[in-house]
């Protein structure tokens, strides 16, 4: 079906709030007198004080409706925070195991025949989970806060009134909008050492199904407020299809519900609690949740997505925009910090050709949910935009912007201008090696050079709600820059990734396609914000869930886990194969059907990395420079420079601290190599690759602090003069370097 037409001054910091968590000490800085090398004042990033956490709980207890579908059975009762429970060593959310209910298909109508006393358990278990975010009093997000998204569960209406006769059960089955898609985890303490147990959480702040529908995609912004920075960022949440479409169509048989549709029908709608309709929401919003208060908005919409969602989210911190990136187009659309639509980047058309392939245009076929040839169960009905355009995951990192592409993953970045533009230049930077071809729906870089994919299985929609996405062979992976650069290969990236152990299961590749960083954990699981980038946190299915295994992870908890893994950056395969060095979180406390695939989504963390000095730069009339403040060029005295400086990007490496020069030789001057030299002492500047045609120039520094400005010398040249041997023209400049306030961790 056609598309139609598309449109398409910081003054001061306040005192902030940090978890109690945190062990270790800042890093030292040897500014001590409170100013840098340029005399302008220092001021604290952070500063300490006392933390409360904000938890909602579910006060109503009567029994109502039943608990469908894919709800696993809690476990009855609250464990008290960071205390494991008797029965194993990090223990659970809750406490008692009740018995199984299984409750789709023909198991649900077998389970309501015979069983009403463990229906009533059931159905008081899982109230306990089920509470509503609504305004609070204090903030509900400090360092290290882990949020994740997931499917809400499902419920019966109306069920102690019973069913017609001879109705199947799961035909009046629907999205619990009463049960949270979005939770926010406290981990600052994980209850000791890691061993494979399912870890023992307070709990969570949660935002329902009923507020914001079903989400995938996260991002924190920066936690500046009114130009004033708080310490205290709000959350995004994106709009998604990859935990299913259910589409109704009006009441006809007076049984107080919807009618539930497997294809499309005349006058269907999307069932209540997919994309937050009781909001205003619809498949192209982003949500914002404050994160002092907990409110819920809508952030903002891109209200040509016909229902295929977002793939996922990215803050710019620098020119502070988000990116999104639309499952329907396959455009990716850039967002200023008020929610408002600046413009948009077409991979299919501008970015495919500088990697020699042929552009491909947005088909414009949409999502209709009315037409016959819709399926719910059926994907390929959906009106995805092609594989070969349809953008996933978006990360902003050193100065790009990276983004994965379709099934056969490539990943791609494009450069982001001074002035928060798309600079144009997009680049192709390598094709993941895998076992499967699944899509990367998430990226993440750390402060040592990695960077970190997580692979999600193909989208599928079982009526019965027990699988959204293939499950079991998705890896977690993480490559590196080689070092130095080969430039017999095309990419800049090692050709052969690392992978991590997910989950239990036979291959340990239970990736549900959700990654980020977290801080260090200190050897009793607690929480140390001195080390930046030092554990990898993934989502997963079935995590813990390994019959020739069992009795050993008995002692850590349920089995049937769908939730979080948090590992040691250092433990890739083959260390943590089992992964017992490895800590896990189940997603909504429920686990009792351990079938359930494509259920839990992304995660994110937020981590305010400071670096060793931990301060802002206060410039004259006011402000602060962002950590990855573009540098100035003056050249030497008066003269102009015989090649200009036009970009410089900076990256984490294993050596450490990296900045890739994009020269323009305006003067025609014909270099093609540099050597740097550090005019700065106690410094140390190299230029350890030869430079290869159409990529950046590469300068290595070390034995700085992070923010302070280095001067380099650059000499510009000919390799072909310089193989002639003898002396040869050397185009000299003084570049100062200001480098990011944030160090990189070796």
């Amino acid at each position: 079906m056609a598309r139609p037409g598309k449109e398409a001054a910081m003054t001061r910091n306040p005192e902030t709030s940090r978890s109690p968590g945190t062990t270790g000490t800042q890093r030292d800085h040897r500014l001590r007198e409170g100013v840098d090398a340029l005399s302008f004042r220092l001021i604290p990033l952070t500063l300490r004080r006392s933390r409360r956490i904000v938890t909602k709980r579910k006060t109503d207890t009567t029994i109502g409706e039943e608990r469908a579908g894919t709800p696993r059975l809690a476990l009855v009762g609250v464990v008290e925070a960071d205390v494991p429970s008797s029965g194993f060593g990090g223990s659970s959310m809750s406490g008692v195991r009740g018995s199984p209910l299984r409750s789709h298909g023909r198991r649900l109508r077998h389970a309501i025949a015979t069983s009403s006393g463990i229906l009533a358990l059931a159905l008081s278990a899982g109230l306990w989970l089920g509470g509503a975010a609504k305004a609070q009093e204090t903030q509900i997000i400090y360092p290290g806060s882990m949020s994740v998204t997931g499917f809400p569960g499902t419920t019966i209406p109306n069920f102690d009134q019973g069913l017609l006769p001879g109705v199947d059960p799961v035909d009046e089955t629907f999205i619990d909008t009463s049960r949270a898609s979005l939770r926010i985890f406290d981990v600052s303490h994980l209850g000791g050492p890691a061993s494979g147990q399912l870890v023992n959480m307070p709990p969570p702040f949660e935002v329902t199904a009923g507020q914001i529908g079903e989400v995938f995609g996260l991002a924190y912004d920066d936690g500046v407020r009114d130009g004033v920075p708080s310490g205290v960022p709000n959350l995004y949440a994106a709009a998604t299809s990859l935990h299913g479409i259910e589409i109704v169509t009006p009441d006809v048989d007076s049984d107080g519900r919807p009618e539930r549709q497997r294809r499309g029908a005349a006058g269907a709608t999307f069932m209540d609690g997919q994309f937050g309709t009781e909001n205003g929401g619809g498949p192209g919003t982003i949500w914002k949740i404050d994160g002092i208060t907990g409110a819920v908005s809508k952030f903002a919409d891109i209200d040509t997505n016909s229902g295929q969602g977002i793939g996922n989210l990215a803050f710019d911190p620098t020119h502070r925009e988000f990116f999104a990136s639309d499952l329907d187009t396959g455009l990716i659309h850039r967002i200023d910090i008020e929610g408002n639509l600046i413009d948009s980047f077409d991979h299919g058309v501008a970015g495919r050709p500088a990697h020699g392939l042929a552009p491909v245009a947005d088909d414009a076929a949409v999502m209709d949910i009315q037409a016959a040839a819709f399926d719910s169960e059926d994907p390929e009905t959906w009106g995805y935009t092609q594989d070969a355009r349809r953008v996933w995951a978006v990360a902003y990192h050193g100065g790009r912007l990276f983004y994965s592409v379709g099934e056969k993953a490539e990943i791609w970045s494009v450069g982001i201008a001074s002035d928060g533009s798309f600079a144009g230049d997009p680049r192709w930077e390598l094709t993941v090696r895998a076992d499967k071809d699944y899509a990367v729906t998430d990226i993440a870089f750390d402060n040592k050079g990695f960077m970190y994919l997580a692979q999600r299985g193909p989208i599928e929609n079982r009526y019965d709600y027990s699988r959204f996405a293939e499950s079991g062979k998705g890896e977690l992976i993480r490559y590196r820059r080689e070092e130095p650069d080969d430039p017999t290969t095309e990419s800049a990236w090692v050709e052969v990734p690392q992978e991590y152990a997910v989950g239990f299961p036979q291959g340990n590749r239970q990736s549900a396609g959700g990654v980020d960083l977290q801080y260090r954990y200190d050897a009793e699981g607690n929480l140390d914000t001195s080390v930046c980038t030092d554990t990898v946190v993934n989502t997963g299915d079935k995590l813990r869930d390994n019959p020739e295994l069992a009795e050993r992870l008995a002692a850590g908890g349920p089995l049937a886990v769908h939730g979080v893994q948090l590992t040691p950056s250092t433990l890739v395969k083959p260390a943590n194969v089992p992964p017992f060095g490895s800590w896990f979180i189940d997603f909504d406390g429920y686990f009792e059907d351990p079938d359930v695939q494509g259920q839990v989504g992304d995660v994110r963390v937020w981590r305010p990395c400071e670096g060793r000095a931990g301060y802002y730069e206060e410039i004259p009339g006011g402000g602060y420079l962002p950590p990855f403040h573009p540098p100035d060029f003056p050249p030497p005295g008066n003269l102009p420079p015989c090649v200009d400086v036009e970009d410089v990007h900076y990256y984490c490496t294993p050596r450490g601290l990296r900045a890739e020069l994009y020269l323009h030789d305006h003067a025609g001057f014909g270099g093609d190599s540099i050597k740097a030299q550090s005019q700065t002492p106690g410094v140390g500047v190299t230029t350890p690759m030869s430079h290869v045609p159409s990529k950046p120039y590469t300068v290595d520094i070390t034995g700085h602090n992070p923010g302070d400005t280095v001067n380099v010398g650059l000499c510009f040249y000919r390799k072909s003069d310089q193989d002639k041997g003898g002396y040869y023209p050397c185009c000299k400049m003084t570049l100062p370097l200001r480098t990011p306030a944030v160090s990189c961790e070796r």
